[in-house]
């Protein structure tokens, strides 16, 4: 009964316990978002396809009972682990999510956030319902750990109107320095110019406008090439010279640009 996280990844639906204060609510996590994506198989020219082997140095095909996981302290020299004796260490705290605090969620650069996950009472139905509902009236995010594999993970819990949701989180040791970026200030005019623009694009967030067009046309794609049909996209064009950052603002604005 615990959350399975590999390389910061949650990839098994499990059953857990929120740890509040010395509340305990059973709950069941589910992931909350999938890509649909369309697979690929890897095939060779001929339309064979490949297929992937876990070997050992000698070449000898290994199957996924007989694997543990080593830890290298010296070169060429590993400590081995069953899952198993990776379970025995851990501690009761260790197994549930333990909130250590509350913050408001506009404390949390987005940035930190990995992957979410729906939270569904196993009962204890009252206490979670009452939980959720705090969290709704003081609009509050709790902060939790628990180490669901080898592995302590930060995760956030909020309230999504009557259910809750848990985000797991990068450690700050986990993000990436960001690249140098060469600053160069617009001028007035432009500056003004590309408010006007933002405040004309602005409008409510409804995602149900957003479908992925390309998927759509890859999927279009496949269909044609099934039916033996050469594959044709409709090009939208290139436009034919490019505009200076402030007649492409006025350009935007359906401005005349400056000859």
């Amino acid at each position: 009964m615990f959350v399975c996280f590999t390389a910061h990844t949650m990839r098994m639906l499990t059953k857990t316990s929120i740890a509040f204060g010395l509340v305990y609510i059973p709950v069941r996590l589910s992931p909350a978002a999938r890509r649909a994506e369309i697979g690929f198989h890897m095939l060779d020219k001929n339309g064979s396809r490949i297929r992937y082997k876990k070997v050992n140095d000698n070449g000898e095909e290994i199957e996924h009972k007989d694997i543990v996981r080593g830890y290298e302290y010296e070169k060429g020299k590993f400590v081995t682990f069953t899952d198993d004796e990776l379970e025995q260490i851990k501690s009761e705290k260790d197994r549930q999510i333990t909130i250590t605090q509350f913050v408001s969620a506009s404390e949390i650069d987005p940035v930190y956030y990995e992957k979410s996950y729906y939270l569904s009472p196993m009962g204890g139905e009252k206490a979670y319902s009452l939980f959720v509902s705090a969290l709704n009236k003081q609009k509050k995010v709790g902060i939790a750990k628990a180490v669901p594999s080898n592995k302590e993970v930060l995760v956030a819990v909020r309230a999504d109107g009557d259910r809750a949701i848990l985000s797991t989180l990068y450690y700050p040791s986990e993000l990436l320095p960001p690249p140098a970026v060469e600053i160069c200030a617009g001028n007035k005019e432009e500056l003004n110019l590309a408010c006007t623009l933002i405040d004309t694009m602005t409008k409510p967030f409804k995602p149900d406008e957003y479908t992925d067009e390309y998927r759509e046309t890859l999927q279009k794609a496949i269909d044609e090439k099934i039916a033996g049909n050469k594959v044709t996209v409709p090009s939208e064009g290139k436009p034919t010279h490019v505009l200076g950052l402030l007649d492409a603002l006025r350009a935007s604005l359906g401005e005349q640009p400056h000859a």
